[in-house]
């Protein structure tokens, strides 16, 4: 077996390539969201100066048995690396995982990065034995944290919407609840991205210890550019001070490949700014502008750490119910 980079801009190697990732995730997890073939693609084809993608598959013979990445960030956390490899389950047990790997974490290694991260996605029953930990534990990872994936059903009465966001006005009225479908105005991008960059430090993360961001107004534009390339729309609403800055963001993307769902991305308050509802108001807000928008969504997805009461207390008011476990786990290396 051959493991090696390929040709990401060959279209029938990154459909075989895509083609196992799919079978990977769904397996025992038939409504699991993924990534379409187009988005993927995108991801591994557009240049990135946040991240660089690397995509590499298992080759037998001229047969594509497995496929893995390793996502290196450019701008900070530059001691780690984050990746993942997938394997038919026809193909399971053969060795191929194992080797995949390993081979990321050579990689991860000749970089100087001290630190891979990996993920995986099971059910509650199994937390302790899935087979997916096991076999991240024997492979020298151990779990550093445990997110919850929860699900939450739409549409959710508009009448309920306006309730929470009239629930949270008295609170915050010395803010300015702000919303945009697509690109952000040039006025907030600074103040959201500065909001945005605090989110690794300021949400738990069990074991894994990050950096802040680094991410400018030039390189959420780039991020803008690839999200729009993808076929996603992008919804943000931020909660602004009296100067006009984001001292609260949050965003959801919707995908053009899956008409049903939704996935709720980065919500963050400033320290300096809770106490003030501004989690409700901006999340109740923007999931009133994403049901007027595209009234045909069903999901909405979302993830968080399960030590992170305020924004569990959040989602838990608004209706999300918790589906799987969503396991993170991190190898360091001798570099």
């Amino acid at each position: 077996m051959d493991i090696r980079t390929f040709d990401v801009f060959d279209d029938d190697l990154f459909h075989s390539y895509n083609q196992i990732y799919r079978a990977a995730e769904l397996f025992e997890r038939p409504d699991a969201p993924v990534w379409s073939e187009h988005e993927a693609a995108v991801t591994f084809r557009k240049p990135d100066d946040a991240e660089h993608w690397a995509a590499y598959a298992a080759f037998d013979g001229d047969t594509m048995v497995g496929s893995s990445f390793l996502a290196s960030p450019q701008l900070d956390n530059t001691h780690m690396t984050w990746g993942a490899v997938y394997v038919a389950p026809e193909l399971r047990r053969r060795g191929i995982g194992g080797e995949l790997v390993e081979h990321l974490v050579r990689t991860t290694a000749e970089a100087g990065r001290p630190i891979i991260l990996a993920e995986a996605s099971y059910d509650f029953a199994r937390r302790d034995d899935h087979p997916y930990r096991r076999f991240a534990e024997k492979h020298g990872f151990a779990l550093a944290s445990t997110e919850i994936s929860r699900v939450l059903g739409l549409p959710v009465p508009e009448t309920q919407l306006q309730a929470w966001i009239e629930e949270a006005a008295p609170h915050h009225t010395a803010y300015k609840v702000e919303s945009y479908v697509g690109d952000l105005p040039d006025h907030i991008l600074p103040s959201f991205c500065h909001v945005t960059n605090q989110l690794a430090l300021d949400a738990p993360t069990g074991d894994i210890e990050f950096e802040a961001e680094a991410i400018t107004p030039e390189v959420w534009r780039q991020k803008e550019a690839k999200i729009k390339e993808q076929g996603r729309t992008l919804l943000t609403t931020v909660a602004a001070d009296e100067r006009g800055e984001a001292v609260a963001v949050t965003n959801m993307a919707a995908p053009g490949d899956d008409p049903a769902k939704v996935f709720q991305w980065a919500t963050l308050v400033l320290r300096g700014h809770r106490g003030h509802r501004l989690g409700l108001a901006i999340k109740a807000r923007n999931l009133l502008e994403l049901q007027r928008l595209l009234p045909d969504r069903r999901q909405v997805w979302t993830s968080n750490e399960e030590h992170n009461g305020p924004m569990l207390d959040i989602n838990v008011k608004m209706g999300f119910e918790p589906v799987e476990i969503l396991a993170e786990f991190q190898r360091k290396l001798d570099v």
